[in-house]
């Protein structure tokens, strides 16, 4: 569990635009015309064709992808009846998910009211605005009224996920776990601690997969349920068995299934033990289950064990659910969620759990044993294939259930353009962070005496990143840390000029010297040099003692690159080193190369350069697709750039012929295949969308990839600096703590590969 402090929860929130989540235009809106066509009088006529045909609201407006997350704040994530306003934070964390995990937009609604009736009414009121509706943190039992009423009225779907999310995942882990013991399910018997709405779903969907109502004893903080209890509610009663057990324990007693979603240690070693052989136990209490991971891997060898951590294995995760639930359903325009699209979502899960886990996974969670077993029932929220897998299944459920209003699909289009919809990776940093955690290096930051780079250092040791060493003035940075409120007292600080250091700096020097005396440095220059923050903190990664560097906040590129080269060095396979960005886009990422190093690079170094940035764009999960940029197109000029690129592509082609690359050509050829099919059908790349970009200069790369952070409303992540033989980055000037982080992680998993 990631770890930080309340002004870090807080800033995050505040800073910059406050919250969340924002509307952006999705239509031309520059010119009077447009604005015209997009208000008044060119409004009037999409509204008269709905007047005319409400289902039209799906094709004029954003209606068919805009959800509402609604809530009363009741049930505040475990937080209690916060009330509707303080609730509001979480809702439009809710909508971030749905946006990030399957683009779907999302109006976040608080209601402040507790009263059923007018709760119920408002929803109802406001239904036509959206194409489904989410209901987020109602307390129980009222849930359970207020949804059953707002379904019944309304022909758009809706789910209450904190009831409905637990349960598909939770019994997508089940039907996994019951094929890999090979247990029937009719056959099992079940005991439930906790009897609240998630409870109750759980439950409710697990007697829909097969298991029968007398084999299931469910448990409250009082007992079990059972007909010698006279103080249950209407929702309880419902979940009342014959049985002679009272308590949980006595339930446990020789069970197959245990179903925790109630309080921290309600499950014993004892319970645990008594359970019959290949128990199937999911503690999902949350924070803490309701049987430690140690304790229940102590206790049995032979069960599987799932909870809702992500430092455990088989976490039982909402997001694996609600997005491409949501999903599936708004793109056949389905009237409501049932049954049979819990279940579709259920068992595409379990499959998905079968297949060969993709290497892009492994690498995220540092793991190269990840298959289907007892250890991975249930895919993880990092796998890219939930897109293709959850909301086709979804969808076709509702198509063939009759509650959909589209009645027929081309499902492999679909797929494609999920796919497309999402971009190639839409998690990179994700998946990035994930591998990082699996397996923290020493990452030491020689600009340690700024701001930025404090928090930034305080972050990855809190998140698990990285363990991170600090470089500069140690009063400085205690000063500076002091002023900030920034706890820096569990990391390591290092002061280059420091007397006390005189020991390990003349060993860096002597380091330096070696690898430069016949390269013009003497023993007193190396000496002197090593007082230098930069150079002592490569000579630390090069001494093995820390496994990256990160530098630049405060420092020229040059300055960092310098000694980069002169102690690490690039590597033996290469003549050049080079510089990268990745631009997160709409459309996934683009990789722009090179961006930082090489001012007018030769055929050959050109051939390097694509060869580094091939290998780095697959330590990413991508498969590279790369245009060689120009001012023409297939020797369409004569002119001394074109000549040195066409060389370029000619000796790549004939080397490496494995590596997708062709040019030379220009930008819009590269990125418009239709064009470039078009033109130029003779092309390697053929019908394929390029996502990664070799500019023929520094210059160009350069220009590039700072108007497309500007005025293209792209991300850039990087520099990452390619072709040395140990992990060294350096940022850009007035980097911002968000790429502080970004580079820390990219730099620990380059250490991982090292």
């Amino acid at each position: 569990m990631a770890n930080f402090t309340k002004q870090d929860a807080l800033d995050y929130h505040a800073q910059g635009r406050p919250g969340k989540i924002q509307v952006i235009p999705t239509k031309p809106y520059s010119t009077q015309r447009d604005l015209s066509l997009a208000y008044s009088p060119g409004v009037a006529e999409p509204c008269l064709e709905i007047e005319k045909n409400p289902e039209d609201a799906y094709k004029y407006t954003a209606k068919g992808n805009l959800v509402a997350v609604i809530s009363n704040g009741t049930a505040v994530l475990g937080l209690g009846n916060l009330g509707a306003i303080a609730g509001k934070p979480v809702m439009e964390g809710k909508g971030l998910l749905f946006k990030i995990f399957a683009d779907v937009d999302v109006f976040d609604i608080e209601v402040d009211t507790t009263d059923i009736d007018k709760f119920v009414e408002t929803v109802i009121e406001i239904a036509p605005t959206f194409g489904g509706i989410n209901l987020e943190d109602i307390k129980a039992p009222e849930c359970f009224e207020i949804e059953r009423r707002v379904k019944e009225a309304l022909d758009i779907p809706v789910m209450h996920d904190d009831q409905h999310g637990t349960a598909i995942i939770s019994a997508a882990g089940l039907v996994s776990a019951l094929d890999i013991t090979g247990k029937k399910i009719e056959e099992c018997r079940l005991v439930v601690s906790g009897a609240g709405a998630s409870a109750s779903a759980c439950t409710n969907l697990y007697m829909a997969l097969g298991i029968k109502k007398e084999n299931i004893i469910m448990c409250d903080s009082k007992g079990t349920l059972n007909p010698r209890r006279t103080d249950l509610n209407e929702a309880k009663k419902a979940f009342v068995g014959e049985t002679d057990a009272d308590t949980l324990a006595e339930a446990l007693d020789g069970a197959d299934i245990f179903l925790g979603l109630s309080a921290k240690g309600a499950m014993t070693k004892e319970m645990l033990a008594s359970m019959a052989p290949n128990p199937i136990v999911f503690a999902m209490a949350n924070p803490d289950p309701e049987i430690s991971y140690e304790d229940a891997i102590a206790t049995r060898d032979d069960l599987i064990f799932a909870t809702g951590r992500s430092d455990h294995p088989n976490q039982i995760n909402n997001v694996l659910g609600f997005p491409f639930i949501f999903r599936g359903a708004l793109d056949v325009r389905a009237t409501a969620i049932n049954e049979e699209m819990k279940l579709a979502a259920v068992y595409a899960l379990a499959e998905l759990a079968k297949e060969p886990v993709p290497d892009v996974v492994k690498k995220a969670y540092n793991k190269t044993d990840m298959a289907y077993g007892r250890e991975y029932v249930v895919p993880t929220p990092l796998d890219p294939r939930l897109i293709e897998f959850v909301p086709p299944a979804v969808a076709k459920a509702a198509i063939d259930s009759g509650v959909s209003r589209v009645k027929e699909m081309d499902w492999d289009k679909y797929k494609e353009e999920l796919r497309e919809r999402m971009g190639i990776d839409h998690a990179i940093m994700r998946t990035m962070t994930a591998k990082a955690k699996a397996n923290p290096k020493r990452v030491v930051f020689s600009d340690a005496n700024n701001l930025k780079v404090l928090q930034a250092a305080r972050i990855v040791k809190d998140e698990g990143i990285a363990i991170p060493i600090l470089i500069g003035k140690t009063e400085r940075i205690n000063s500076l840390a002091k002023e900030n409120a920034i706890d820096i007292s569990d990391l390591e600080l290092v002061d280059s000029t420091n007397p006390n250091n005189d020991k390990q700096r003349i060993k860096y020097a002597e380091l330096l010297f070696e690898k430069r005396q016949r390269r013009g440095i003497s023993k007193i220059e190396a000496q002197r040099l090593m007082y230098d923050r930069n150079y002592y903190g490569v000579a630390m990664v090069e001494s093995g003692e820390v496994d990256a560097m990160i530098s630049g906040a405060t420092t020229r590129y040059a300055d960092v690159i310098r000694p980069a080269l002169q102690i690490v060095g690039k590597r033996d396979d290469v003549r050049k080193i080079a510089g990268m960005y990745i631009m997160n886009t709409k459309k996934g990422p683009y990789f722009f190369a090179d961006t930082t190093v090489n001012m007018q690079p030769t055929a050959e170094d050109l051939v390097d350069i694509a060869v580094l940035t091939n290998e780095k764009v697959k330590e990413f999960g991508v498969d590279s697709v790369m245009a060689m940029l120009a001012y023409s197109n297939f020797g369409s000029s004569e002119g001394n750039s074109s000549i040195r690129i066409s060389k370029a592509i000619s000796l790549l082609h004939e080397k490496y012929p494995e590596i997708l690359i062709d040019g030379e050509m220009q930008a819009n050829f590269a990125l418009n295949k239709d064009l470039r099919t078009e033109r130029y059908p003779f092309s390697k790349l053929g019908n394929r969308d390029v996502n990664t970009l070799i500019f023929p200069n520094l210059s160009s790369g350069n220009i590039a990839y700072k108007m497309m952070q500007e005025i293209g409303s792209s991300e850039a992540i990087g520099p990452v600096l390619m072709g040395l033989k140990k992990p060294i980055h350096v940022l850009q000037l007035a980097s911002s703590v968000r790429e502080i982080v970004d580079m820390a992680t990219i730099a620990v998993v380059d250490a991982q590969e090292v």
